[in-house]
């Protein structure tokens, strides 16, 4: 969602950054396996690059727009979601990180509300499909 808006480098940060989510509950379930892929298919990362631990003040210099730093959480909160349980830990690194993004609770409500939104309107284009 939105990350031809991205550089490669804040493209890789961000594919780093969803490794933290899908690890932060000490579970790696195939949701987040398949939309870890997704992400990398989507971005054209090459298949050699590794996702790393970052820290969230490395992100936030990354990620210096508020543009950036939107499109940014709301692939993050669409990964959270991606084994449809929103954990606690991932919650917590969630808001973390928009602490460090300088993004509202109002604006990261309204995120987390949007991406509910999208992954029903998936689920309904696949119940369509077949």
């Amino acid at each position: 969602m939105f990350l031809e808006n991205l550089s490669a480098e804040q493209q890789e940060a961000l594919l780093c950054l969803a490794h933290d989510v899908v690890v932060s509950d000490g579970d790696l379930r195939p949701g987040e396996t398949q939309i870890m892929e997704d992400l990398r298919r989507e971005m054209r990362i090459r298949d050699d690059f590794e996702p790393r631990y970052m820290a969230v003040g490395e992100a936030r210099t990354l990620f210096s727009s508020r543009r950036a730093r939107l499109a940014a959480l709301l692939s993050l909160i669409r990964v959270a979601y991606a084994d449809r349980s929103y954990e606690i830990e991932e919650q917590c690194f969630l808001q973390d990180l928009r602490h460090a993004f300088d993004i509202s609770d109002q604006d990261f409500d309204t995120c987390e509300t949007w991406v509910k939104r999208f992954i029903s309107l998936e689920q309904e284009a696949e119940t369509l499909f077949g």
